[in-house]
């Protein structure tokens, strides 16, 4: 069988298994899937560009690096995802988007997203709550950095990403580092590792493995 009908195939068989609307299951089958590397560059910031990119497997970065090279990070996303909406309005690109571990995606080009809105119109109003929704959460996030301190930017991060467990604790569902949370709420790795080991300490959460566990309400200071 050659190779491009293996790929295809699998490619199939994944989204098939990835919980995705009609019309994003319709417009992922209209790419031919490709794989990446970890830490590949899908999107750089300030550049031009009219691709969409929806992840079948594997976990992206969506971040920005400031003149003193200063890391932001805007989201982490994995399968079933899309990223790349906002530049298709054929202005610059927001933001850089990087594999944080080996990805495969599909890649979508305007014209094809064109095409696919002309015979799925449902579609343009799920693109456009992707974009709303990012734009609160970001609306969100800087509104937090500028009147909340680390720790309650910590809390915040935690109780948005945090999933209740049946006996009444909560987990971490995302595989984060102190590095990546420390980029999310805007200060030092050294910063989060402290209020991560203090509130371990004084018995709020535990990590079990590589999860972190949220055993108690946190403290709403510290």
């Amino acid at each position: 069988m050659p190779k491009s009908t293996r790929t295809a195939t699998s490619a199939d068989t994944v989204l098939d298994d990835l919980q995705l609307s009609p019309a994003l299951l319709a417009l992922a089958r209209r790419a031919v899937p490709r794989r990446y590397r970890k830490g590949v560059i899908l999107i750089q910031e300030g550049e031009f560009g009219d691709t969409l990119y929806i992840v079948l497997s594997g976990r992206i970065k969506v971040f920005s690096i400031g003149p003193n090279d200063r890391e932001i990070t805007f989201g982490l996303y994995g399968s079933g995802e899309f990223v790349g909406e906002m530049s298709l309005d054929g202005g610059p690109r927001a933001a850089s988007v990087i594999t944080v571990e080996p990805t495969s995606c599909v890649v979508i080009t305007r014209p094809t997203l064109l095409e696919h809105i002309a015979q799925y119109p449902e579609f343009a109003f799920e693109l456009l709550s992707k974009v709303i929704t990012r734009a609160r959460t970001a609306t969100r996030d800087a509104r937090n950095m500028a009147l909340m301190d680390s720790y309650g930017r910590l809390v915040a991060l935690i109780d948005d990403q945090a999933v209740p467990l049946e006996d009444g604790t909560r987990r971490l569902v995302s595989r984060v580092t102190h590095a990546e949370i420390a980029s999310r709420i805007g200060c030092s790795r050294e910063m989060v590792s402290r209020l991560l080991k203090d509130l371990e300490r004084g018995g709020y959460t535990s990590t079990i493995g590589r999860a972190l566990h949220i055993l108690k309400p946190l403290p709403n200071r510290w």
